[in-house]
């Protein structure tokens, strides 16, 4: 077996709430993004749009974005909950955040445009862990709120925000999880 597919058969993300910050070096980032961006993308457009979230930006988004739209959803909000939303793009050093910029096109489908970032966000995780780190791909409130997606520079009316991909040091190992069945989900077409 080789080692890619070893590996893949073995992945794991490492959930938000285990990932401590860690020193991301400028090439590990590259690295990450090129693999993001070698990613099936039928006509060749770059449908999407990667955002680099270090410490600042998301302390300047959490306190600009994150606990103003969190508190303005949840009127009823507490101060934990509200400091806990402020802070949340803080808890690694290093987010990526891809917005999925599906527009009409004479041939592509739109939905060919949006499987393209999330493969995007497929391929950055993959190889963060691949390099060592702990990461996540996550998609919570804030991945369809307005107000982030125009903050990070997406057009409401044609862009969504496919994921935030936290990066950080495992606090520990991650723990297998329950997997799908193998014939539960596979089955051969017969004519």
């Amino acid at each position: 077996m080789s080692e890619i597919v070893r590996f893949l058969k073995e992945r794991r993300s490492v959930i938000v709430k285990n990932l401590l910050p860690a020193d991301v070096p400028q090439s590990d980032i590259d690295d990450m993004i090129a693999c993001g961006l070698r990613v099936p993308d039928h006509g060749v457009l770059g449908p999407w749009h990667i955002k680099i979230i270090d410490q600042r930006g998301g302390a300047h988004l959490g306190k600009t974005i994150l606990r103003p739209e969190f508190a303005r959803i949840h009127a009823d909000a507490s101060d934990t909950m509200l400091a806990f939303e402020e802070n949340r793009l803080c808890r690694t050093s290093l987010v990526l955040a891809v917005i999925s910029k599906a527009a009409p096109h004479a041939k592509i489908p739109q939905w060919e445009m949006h499987l393209s970032a999330g493969a995007v966000c497929q391929n950055i995780i993959t190889a963060a862990l691949s390099l060592g780190y702990g990461a996540q791909w996550v998609t919570e409130w804030y991945s369809y709120n307005e107000a982030m997606l125009v903050a990070l520079g997406g057009d409401p009316e044609t862009d969504q925000i496919a994921g935030f991909i936290y990066v950080g040091s495992p606090a520990e190992p991650p723990k297998p999880r329950r997997r799908p069945e193998y014939d539960d989900v596979v089955s051969h077409y017969k004519p």
